[in-house]
């Protein structure tokens, strides 16, 4: 990724959800690309690098994305990326979800995606070039009845229908959009004593690392060519077992 680092100094990349695991990671190595980043989450510890401006708030609020687009606007003059990073996972029997659980699962899974896009989208169009990634589940297309999760499915994979969507849109204009579909990654919302058992919901045996979805991240933002590409960082889990 050396050639990358070299030619993306000075660019700019929003990305939520980064207090911890994959946000955290992804942060780290977009500043390691010599990209300035404005790292969001509802909660989220000020950095010492001044190349990364923390902001808290929830992005369900359409008031706060603003804030976080016009911050990034104002301190660095543009915005090259967006990872939609933040969401949230209840998994449970369709029949026991609640009004709440649907609510909130639409605040952040959707409403969070559409607030923070199409306020970054409108800065990237003028720039004539953008990137968005945009963070799914393997489970939209690999449905597992060990482990139900309708309406998590229902939000992430509204995330993989729009990618497609506003790849095609404005591919014309400079934007790129991809996603990634993750299997289960070990963040610190997971019980390290789980990753025996879940490991073998993959065929390659084991849950995947942080440096995995970073890596398939970097990926596609170093290819230019590549735009409505839905990336399995998922251990084989949606090719079948």
């Amino acid at each position: 990724m050396s050639s990358l680092s070299e030619h993306n100094n000075g660019k700019v990349a929003i990305i939520t959800g980064a207090s911890q695991g994959i946000g955290a990671g992804l942060t780290k190595a977009y500043r390691k690309l010599g990209y300035a980043v404005i790292a969001t989450a509802r909660s989220i510890e000020r950095s010492e690098d001044e190349g990364i401006v923390t902001f808290e708030g929830d992005i369900a609020d359409p008031d706060t994305a603003q804030r976080i687009v016009d911050a990034a606007v104002e301190r660095f003059g543009r915005i090259d990326t967006l990872i939609n990073n933040a969401g949230i996972y209840i998994g449970k029997p369709f029949m026991d979800y609640t009004l709440q659980d649907f609510n909130a699962l639409v605040a952040v899974n959707l409403a969070g995606f559409f607030h923070m896009t199409t306020r970054t989208i409108k800065h990237m169009l003028e720039q004539g070039h953008g990137h968005v990634v945009n963070v799914s589940t393997a489970l939209v297309e690999h449905a597992d009845s060990g482990r139900p999760a309708a309406l998590s499915v229902l939000t992430k994979g509204g995330l993989v229908a729009v990618t497609k969507s506003l790849a095609i849109e404005y591919a014309s204009r400079g934007l790129r959009a991809n996603a990634v579909s993750l299997g289960v990654i070990k963040t610190p919302t997971h019980d390290e004593s789980s990753y025996a058992g879940m490991g073998a919901l993959h065929p390659v045996g084991r849950v995947g690392e942080i440096e995995d979805v970073v890596g398939g991240v970097l990926y596609l933002e170093s290819a230019p060519f590549v735009t409505g590409e839905i990336l399995h960082i998922d251990g084989g889990q949606s090719a079948g077992n």
